[in-house]
Formats: structure tokens, sequence, C-alpha cells
């Protein structure tokens, strides 16, 4: 694109119409000039433009943090109270402390999130990024309390999430030097598949929630679920400016309001909720160390460092601040941090959700922020539970029609970052094509490894984790190892080998 002749030009035919030593003020014609001719000597009294603020680091105004922070909680709180429900329904806890445990669930999440966000020291990857309950660990849990009994199960599931976090925070800054291992033709393998994989959430939340569920699969729960999803499309399309960015917001409340007269939501939960609940301690016993219990929660936490690790290149390619080592190991301390601390105020292991990275991508709002006040509100739905009740009238089929633009959002990316990623070499369309045949097996056939033992079963049954496995060890074989590596070296095409990000 040619220079603008506006302003101070060195190459180009037309002077520039402005003021200046040589130039009239205001654009009317040059003075005489010459050594008998004083210089002007006025200061130049204009401010020195700062340096930019990058969006990431931008604060916006309170209306706006309070209410974009709001649709990441909206997008997220389905996630955050499903596992302590199937956990504490598993250990046969009674309904008051099942409001417990939610609520204990959602301020650790809202603490993980303001930890991620803001950041202390070298904690925190000081990106949009949000934490919350990791269901990776729902199963191992089940089996933690079907082998030591409902009484017991919570002590032994919280000391060995206690365990996996310390080993979450010591691993870090080892785990994150993987990013060598992660080029684009990897990672926009890897942010495919989390669009992906999420996409089957998204279509359960649209028929009701779970099986058996009253009303699962109905014409009026798959319908007010379409209803969401136009209107979330059509704000998108319609608005400009803030209201734009408000579409799954505007969405949910539109979804929600439409539910009512449906029969498909109510306010009972709203009128038997607390109003205020402070997190006590220790609620449920002081934490039991178990030997077998510690190694299964230490394997669930290796999965969800590698979907963590996964999820901040993700989001570093979308908000254009790329996740270096420093950023991944900083994220990966608050992960492990966060879970090592949520047992203390009964909440679980601490993991990112993917599902806000789409609503990022899809608002383009990137401020941090953002997400910093999302997490304040659940801090403030975990003491305040009778608000937790607000938020949680958001029907599942609600939910699952803006999930899918969420999720699908997630996906969009990881085809972008695949489009920059070379793939005209032959060795990258394998990688990719074999990674997300693997990735989508469990999402196809969730009962395919059932019959692996354990630790390779809690690593394949998350299509994120199977998937990154196998594009990174492709990579490793294609652009690393013996004949792929020299052909590199002497130049050959469609061999590239990965540079890690600089710290």
């Amino acid at each position: 694109m040619a220079p603008s002749n506006t302003g101070n030009t060195d190459g180009g035919s037309t002077p520039a119409r402005s003021s200046g030593p040589d130039g009239g003020p205001h654009g009317l014609p040059a003075g005489p000039s010459g050594p008998d001719t004083a210089p002007d000597t006025a200061p130049d009294t204009r401010p020195e433009p700062g340096p930019e603020v990058h969006p990431v680091d931008q604060l916006l105004p309170p209306v706006k943090l309070v209410t974009t922070g709001l649709q990441h909680v909206a997008a997220m709180y389905a996630g955050v109270v499903a596992p302590p429900l199937i956990v504490g329904a598993a250990v046969g806890l009674s309904p008051a402390e099942l409001a417990l445990l939610i609520s204990a669930s959602l301020f650790t999440a809202g603490l993980a999130t303001l930890l991620q966000t803001l950041g202390v020291w070298r904690i925190g990857a000081r990106l949009p990024f949000v934490n919350g309950v990791s269901f990776a660990g729902v199963a191992p849990m089940i089996a933690i309390a079907e082998a030591h009994g409902p009484e017991d199960a919570l002590p032994v599931i919280f000391g060995a999430v206690i365990v996996a976090g310390m080993l979450c925070f010591l691993a870090a800054p080892y785990f994150c030097k993987l990013i060598r291992f992660f080029p684009p033709v990897v990672q926009g393998t890897v942010i495919t598949l989390i669009g992906v994989s999420l996409l089957p959430v998204a279509v359960n939340w649209a028929r009701g929630g779970a099986p058996g569920a009253p009303g699962y699969g109905s014409m009026g729960a798959v319908g007010l679920a379409a209803i969401t999803l136009v209107a979330v499309v059509l704000c998108n399309r319609l608005l400009r400016g803030f209201w734009q960015q408000l579409s799954l917001l505007i969405g949910l409340a539109a979804g929600t309001l439409l539910a009512f007269p449906l029969g498909l939501a109510d306010f009972g939960a709203v009128r038997d909720a607390e109003v205020f609940a402070l997190p006590s301690p220790f609620h449920f016993g002081a934490p039991v160390f178990d030997a077998a219990a510690i190694a299964s929660l230490c394997i669930v936490m290796v999965v969800s460092m590698t979907e963590s690790t996964a999820d901040m290149l993700a989001l570093g390619r979308i908000v254009d601040r790329e996740a270096d080592e420093r950023v991944l190991a900083a994220g990966l301390r608050a992960d492990g941090l966060a879970t090592a601390l949520s047992p203390v105020f009964n909440g679980f292991a601490a993991s990112a959700f993917a599902q806000n990275i789409g609503l990022v991508a899809l608002t383009r709002i990137r401020s941090r922020f953002v997400v910093a006040a999302g997490g304040g509100i659940l801090i403030l739905l975990g003491l305040f539970p009778v608000l937790g009740s607000v938020v949680s009238l958001v029907p599942q089929p609600v939910l699952g029609g803006a999930g899918i633009v969420l999720f699908g959002t997630v996906a969009a990316s990881g085809i972008r970052t695949l489009a920059e990623a070379g793939m005209e070499s032959g060795s990258n369309t394998i990688l990719v094509s074999v990674s997300l045949g693997v990735g989508i097996v469990p999402i196809a056939a969730p009962t395919f490894y059932d019959a692996f033992p354990e630790a390779v079963r809690t690593l394949l049954h998350s299509g994120i984790s199977a998937g990154c496995v196998t594009a990174v060890l492709l990579n490793l074989l294609f652009h690393h190892v013996g004949v792929a590596r020299r052909q590199t070296a002497d130049g050959t095409p469609g061999a590239t080998v990965p540079t890690a990000t600089p710290s």
C-alpha cells in the first residue's frame, strides 16, 4: 500500500499541508526561509504518544466489564456445577450438602480464574483464560467413592486432589518446554479437536441435558435450542458495537424468557436457595492421602495439563498474543496452585474451560479483565447461593443453542490455523488426518476404550488429549526423527521444523 501524503513524507512528490518549520500554519503557504530568517523555536507542546496497550491488557468501562464477564459465567456455569452434582450424588450427599459442594466449586473456580487472569509473581497466564472444575476427574472420583464408601470418599478425593495440584505446580516449568513440539500444524489440529469435542456437549444440552431428564429430546427442547441459536446469530448480524458483543447474553436471556411459558424453566431453585453461605474449610473432614487415589488423580492432572497447554496455545492465537514457554509455565502453575488449594474450600481440581475460548473468538473482546470480572462474579455466586440459582434458571436447551455457536467458533479457529500451517505438505496432511481421526474416536464411540487399563482409559477417553498426543508423536516422527530431520536440514519441502516460541 502506498504511503499516505498526510504528515511527514520522505519520498512523496506532494508536500504535506501541515504546520512546521517549513510550512505555514494550518496548511497556509510557507513564509520566507533562508539564513536571515529566524527559525521557529516554539516548543512542541504535543503530548508524546504513550506505548500502545495490547487488547489483552485493556481495562474496559465498568458496565462493559460486568455484562461481558457475565457472558463468560453463563457460558461456563453448567460445566462448573456438573462435576459436584455427579460426585455429590455418588457419595450420597443430602440436598443441603450438595448445595454446599456446588457453591464451593463456584467459589474456587472464581479464585482460580482471578489467579489466571490477574496473576501473582510467575503464577497466572495473564490471558482471558477461564478456570473451572475439571470434568476429567469425575470418573476416577466416582471409582474412589466406590472403593472407600460414601462416608470416607470426599476426604480421600480431596487428599488426592491436593497432591495432584502440587505435582502440576512443580512440573510446570518442565512441562511447558513441550511447546517446541506444538508447531502451527499441531496447534491447529488440537484447536479444531477442542471445538469438535465440545459440540456433542452442546447437542446434548440442546436435547435437554442428559438422557432420562424430563422432556429430554422433545420437540420443545430442541425448538428452544434452535430459537436461541437463531437469536444469537441474528444479534451478531444485526447489532453493532457493544450490543453485538453481548449477542450471546441477549440470546440466552431471550431463550430463558421463552422457556417459562413453555414449562421448561421455573423459579423453584431460587425460592429454595440460601442467601449467604461462607465456605467452611474442610467441611467434609481433613484430607486423607491414599496412594491408589493419588496415582489415579495425578494421571488425570497430567491429562488436564495437556489440555490446558493446548487451550493456552489456542487462546494465544485468538487474542494475537502467542503463548510462549513463560506464559505456559505461569498458566500451569496457576492450575496447580488453584487445584492444591481448592480442597481447602471443598472444591475439586481446576482446569481450563475451552468453551470460553469460543466466546472470546465470537465477541472479539480480548481483555483479560473481562474474564477477571467473570471470576469475581463466580466468587459472589459461591458466597451467595441465591445469585447462583438465578444463573441456573437458564435451561439446558438454551445453553445448547448458544453452545453450538461457541464451540463451532473454536473449531473454525483451528481450521484457520491449519490453513496457515502449510497443508500442501504430505506429512502434515497425514498428521492432521490421523490425529483428528484418533481424537474423534471417543466422541463417535464413547465406550470404545472401556476394555483398556484404567490409566490408558483416562487419557484416551478425552478426544482432546488423545488427538493432542497423537499429533505431537506424529510431528516428532515426520519432522524431528531420522530421515525427516536430515531432509529438513537439506531444505526439502514438506518437513517444517517447529521452533520454540521465545520466552
